[in-house]
């Protein structure tokens, strides 16, 4: 072994380097690789792991080549990167004639161009946007439907009186949300000859089922699944199934589907007045619900990875996995830290 290796990738070629970033990214991106064991096989940061992760999201190999030095190609001037920024912080591409809601470093490359004649890499110009404080990211999706004053009242206002209520009647609050998983959901890339779409045969067969699930800060869920459309009937059952055996009163979170707040609905929580209070979110506000959480580590985490060819196939793997998550207490918690999701991060109330 050379006891002299420190990870030190300054003195490796370009050309060598390039092959190593692509190995390290599609160790992550396509074979599953946690990023914490790619990073340490390599010697590398894990934030230096994850940037060339996001250079590759967002040119493709070509973004993993070394970035030339400053002055090997036209740098942008002060007067540009203000520009810049304020055109990415304050617009979207769309404004500027692209088909695209999301910026990227080649739309900046051709906005550039058109307003300053000039022609730059799109290596210059990632350098130059994390030299002015910005990142590449996932962006967060807002409905253009959302009442921002909506969502501003339940933050600031709504949401406190609910907690405060909770903790007058020690009362334990949840969240409350359903969707559907079904045999042909199928989403993802997959390896293909070069020049020809790859085809992937579906099962023949059809359906799937509904699910309906709760969680609390604490890491509580509890779910139910479904062979059938989700009504008041059904949803009174899941009613019952969460308040059986439940020792503390319950304020339950939900959206505003039609059979939340029909008239059966309505008539049991009134007549289970002592046992549960029911409240709801903003119209068209799913980022708000921790709970939407329990079906992007089902869908995309869990079940998009498995072969399903069949309703029973689907059941089984779909419990397993809800099994699963219900056991992972610290997952489920997770689902309350996120920035859009952490307001409901409160604890349990003593009794």
């Amino acid at each position: 072994m050379n006891n002299h290796w420190n990870g030190d990738y300054r003195t490796v070629p370009d050309e060598a380097m390039y092959f190593i970033r692509k190995i390290a990214v599609r160790a992550v991106v396509d074979f599953g690789y946690s990023a914490q064991s790619v990073a340490d096989m390599f010697a590398v940061a894990k934030s230096a792991l994850h940037e060339w992760i996001n250079w590759y999201r967002e040119s493709g190999d070509v973004g993993l080549k070394t970035r030339l030095p400053p002055g090997a190609n036209p740098i942008l001037t002060e007067e540009m990167e203000i520009w810049l920024k304020n055109a990415i912080l304050s617009t979207t591409p769309m404004e500027h004639g692209f088909d695209s809601t999301l910026w990227t470093c080649e739309i900046l490359r051709c906005l550039l161009k058109r307003k300053f004649g000039i022609d730059v890499t799109v290596s210059t110009i990632r350098l130059h946007l994390h030299d002015i404080g910005l990142s590449y990211q996932q962006p967060r999706h807002r409905p253009a439907e959302q009442d921002p004053d909506e969502v501003e009242h339940f933050l600031s206002d709504k949401f406190p009186r609910i907690r405060k209520l909770a903790q007058k009647l020690g009362a334990d609050i949840a969240f409350e949300d359903e969707s559907g998983v079904g045999i042909s959901d199928h989403a993802g890339m997959t390896w293909g000859e070069i020049g020809k779409t790859p085809e992937i045969v579906l099962p023949q067969q059809r359906g799937g089922y509904n699910v309906l699930s709760i969680v609390t800060p604490q890491g509580q869920l509890q779910y139910s699944i479904k062979d059938h459309t989700i009504n008041s009937d059904y949803f009174i059952d899941f009613l019952r199934q969460i308040l059986k055996g439940r020792t503390k009163p319950l304020i339950l979170l939900l959206d505003r589907a039609s059979f939340h707040h029909s008239k059966k609905v309505r008539q049991y929580v009134r007549a289970h007045r002592t046992q549960i209070r029911i409240f709801f979110l903003p119209r068209y506000s799913p980022e708000l619900n921790p709970d939407e959480q329990v079906w992007n580590q089902i869908k995309n985490n869990n079940l998009r990875k498995q072969y399903l060819d069949s309703k029973a196939n689907l059941k089984k793997k779909l419990r397993a996995a809800l099994k699963g998550l219900q056991a992972n207490l610290k997952k489920v918690k997770s689902f309350f830290l996120l920035d859009d999701t952490k307001y409901a991060n409160v604890e349990s109330p003593e009794t």
